[in-house]
Parts: structure tokens; sequence; C-alpha cells
């Protein structure tokens, strides 16, 4: 689904990714993971387009992304749901969701349909449907913005760090809808610090430092545990 192939990239004259390569496959979960100031933000950016990669070569679902804009990306099925859980503030809820799906507004009976999806799969935000979003708590803005995304039925969801600044229950509730999401097919790029909840979640972990793969595995009985991360992270050794 996405091929990301020696990007390299930065603002200016500052270089912030050294020939970064991932890959997303199609239905597959991938996480990546790094402190902050080592490249993630960058990564997505030059994914969805408000970054310019000066090397290298990013394909979403089999199309070289070097000559289109970051709106037109959308439009082909990619989207980001970003770190700080932005919501219209002075909007319902449900108008908050039905936001995600500006350009398939012919498409009346579809809308529908997924605004009744993200309802049972958020049953919260069904109960606060008409409540303005700016009275949600954090969890449910993650909620709203993850339904908003939903809502322009992608092919990609990326997903910059959705457990920042929650309580431990609510990672769960995120946790468990992104490995529903994963489960119906969708392909998911997730962007995070919390180690455990990539773990529990993930099929494949990239470790980013300096704007380099620093280490990269598959999760689960043949791959990647918490110890060998732990080790990794406080040892500082790098994995190919």
């Amino acid at each position: 689904m996405l091929k990301l192939e020696n990007i390299v990239a930065g603002y200016g004259k500052n270089r912030i990714l050294h020939g970064f390569s991932l890959h997303v496959p199609k239905g597959g979960l991938v996480a990546l993971l790094g402190g902050n100031g080592t490249g993630k933000s960058t990564t997505l950016k030059a994914i969805v387009g408000l970054v310019t990669p000066q090397e290298g070569r990013i394909v979403f679902d089999g199309a070289d992304m070097a000559r289109v804009p970051a709106e037109a990306r959308a439009g082909m099925g990619m989207s980001l749901v970003p770190q700080g859980k932005e919501v219209f503030g002075g909007m319902s809820v449900e108008e908050n969701i039905l936001m995600g799906a500006y350009h398939r507004r012919a498409d009346k009976a579809g809308i529908a349909q997924d605004l009744e999806q993200v309802y049972a799969r958020f049953p919260r935000l069904r109960e606060r449907r008409k409540v303005a979003a700016a009275m949600l708590s954090g969890g449910e803005r993650q909620m709203l913005s993850i339904s908003r995304s939903l809502l322009s039925r992608p092919k990609l969801l990326l997903l910059d760090e959705p457990s920042a600044a929650l309580a431990p229950k609510v990672v769960e509730e995120i946790a468990d809808a992104i490995v529903a999401l994963r489960a119906d097919g969708l392909s998911l790029l997730l962007v995070e610090q919390n180690v455990g909840m990539a773990l529990d979640v993930a099929d494949y972990i990239y470790v980013i430092r300096a704007g380099r793969v620093a280490y990269e595995r598959p999760v689960g009985d043949e791959g990647v545990g918490m110890d060998e991360l732990r080790q990794f992270y406080l040892g500082g050794h790098d994995h190919g």
C-alpha cells in the first residue's frame, strides 16, 4: 500500500530524513517508533505531501507520489489523523464527523452507512453526537478525529501519536479500535512513542533515529518483544 524508498527530506538546508525507507503492506498495521526530534513527523509530512523529498520515492497504492499535490492524496485514499486531537469546537460531534466526507457529498446513502459504522465503533460519540466538540474529553476527541478520517473511506490511515496524553484505559479503547480497523482490511501506519501500545497492535515495527531506520522487526513469536525493544532503547544499539 505504501513504500518509502531512501527518502531524504527536511526544511531548507536542515535535513531531517537521511535515506529513510519504510513499507506498509495492504491490510498491514505498521508502527513507527522514535523519540522527539527523530524524524517521525517529517516522515508523515512527506507521505501526505506537506514536505517534498529532495531524494527518494514515495509510492502509494502503486502510484508514484512525486508530482501529486497534498490535496489530491486525500482523494486517492490517504488520510492523516494528526497529533493534537484537533476538532472544530463550535460544531457538534456529528457535524465534525461529517466533515470527513466533504468530497463525497453526493453519496448520501454511503455517508449515512459510514456514520452508523463509526457510531457502532465508538458508542460514546453516538451518545454525544449533538454536543459541541469543545465539550469532549481528550479520549473522545481522539475518537472523533479517527471517525472523521474514516468518513473519507481511506485505503491507508496514518495515525500520529493517538495515545498521547490519554489515560491508560482510554489508550486501550483506542488500541482496540485500531486493531478492529485492521481486521476490516484497512492499511494503517501508526506513529507512536508508546512502545507497549505499538507492540500490542502492530504487525511490524520500525524505530527511527536521527532520520534513519535504526531497527526493524516483525512483531510476534519470532519477532520483536518488549524486552528486546527496551534493551535497544536503553542500550542504544543499532539492529539491521
